[in-house]
């Protein structure tokens, strides 16, 4: 199994607060204020990417958004390719989501696979009003008809690079970063 290693830090800590910033203006724009939205981090780093994104939106606008988490686990469609059995934590929304605007959180967007699980999960939770999605990183090489509303940056991959996202809350580093296989 070859080893990767780092080719290339996109985003530091500070381009990393830029972009959310940026997300978190786009995301009061468009919706013209925040009154009727949940934001729903899919976990684990769109969940902190969700509430920070909450905290600048609180700050911009005064207004507290809510914030849950969804655990997609159960609604994968590679849970038979996988070797050792999942770890299910449950989904957290406290707050309703029927007829809400809910824009669902995560940190890289690829194929769309875990966005497709994400929407199913939501479905069986409730019917929101509409659906955004927010991404703090565009990689491409989508499998599906699935685009973000809200990209922190669009980064063009090759299939053999890897991006991984670094937070704080989970990582104790916040960068991302771009991976290439060792030769």
């Amino acid at each position: 199994m070859s080893e990767w290693k780092e080719k290339n830090v996109l985003l530091d800590e500070a381009a990393m607060r830029r972009a959310l910033t940026r997300i978190a203006h786009e995301i009061i724009e468009r919706n013209k204020g925040v009154e009727n939205c949940v934001l729903i981090g899919i976990r684990t780093r769109g969940i902190y990417l969700a509430q920070r994104l909450a905290e600048r939106v609180a700050q911009i606008e005064g207004q507290r958004i809510a914030v849950g988490e969804l655990d997609i686990t159960l609604y994968r469609d590679d849970l038979t390719r996988k070797q050792e059995q999942p770890t299910i934590k449950g989904s957290e929304i406290s707050e309703d989501i029927t007829n809400k605007k809910v824009i669902l959180v995560d940190d890289v967007l690829f194929t769309g696979r875990t966005v497709r699980a994400a929407l199913d999960a939501l479905m069986d939770i409730g019917r929101p009003e509409m659906i955004q999605l927010a991404v703090l990183i565009d990689r491409g090489h989508r499998e599906l008809p699935i685009r973000p509303d809200y990209v922190g940056k669009n980064v063009p991959t090759s299939k053999e690079e890897m991006i991984v996202v670094e937070l704080a809350e989970v990582d104790n580093r916040e960068c991302v970063t771009i991976l290439e296989k060792s030769k």
